[in-house]
């Protein structure tokens, strides 16, 4: 389907039309089967018009970025609630987190740190709770 802006000669109005395609527009003009809306007059000829075309590709990119700054500012929010309410033990993680585990180190506030997938994996089969979240680094823009 296509959509032309036609304007008639007669009365110089304008209005728009769908055609099954421009040679389809092109028969019906031949045949004088267009004619205008508002004086009946057979001298209707196309309008030149910008196509109206959305690029899909630029619409996905645009909710994609969207989307991703979205969980961006949702993992900033809850960075800064970390910071703000635990230890950063870095490296020392694991340890920390046996020394709490087994001999019942308390702390005053949770902790959190750095750990290979590795190391957590070893933390959970002895049966230590540990969360892993992505970590943005402060200068990330």
């Amino acid at each position: 389907m296509i959509k032309y802006k036609l304007t008639c000669k007669n009365c110089k109005r304008s209005f728009d039309s769908w055609f099954s395609s421009s040679n389809d527009y092109e028969k019906l003009k031949k045949l004088k089967f267009i004619n205008c809306q508002n004086c009946n007059s057979l001298k209707v000829e196309k309008s030149i018009m910008a196509p109206n075309v959305l690029n899909s590709k630029k619409k996905s990119d645009l909710i994609k970025k969207n989307n991703f700054t979205k969980i961006k500012n949702k993992l900033k929010k809850y960075q800064k609630f970390i910071k703000n309410n635990f230890e950063y033990v870095g490296e020392n993680f694991p340890h920390e987190a046996r020394s709490i585990h087994y001999e019942n180190k308390k702390k005053s506030k949770g902790i959190y740190g750095k750990a290979t997938s590795k190391e957590v994996k070893n933390l959970k089969a002895e049966g230590i709770d540990t969360e892993v979240i992505p970590w943005l680094d402060d200068n990330e823009n």
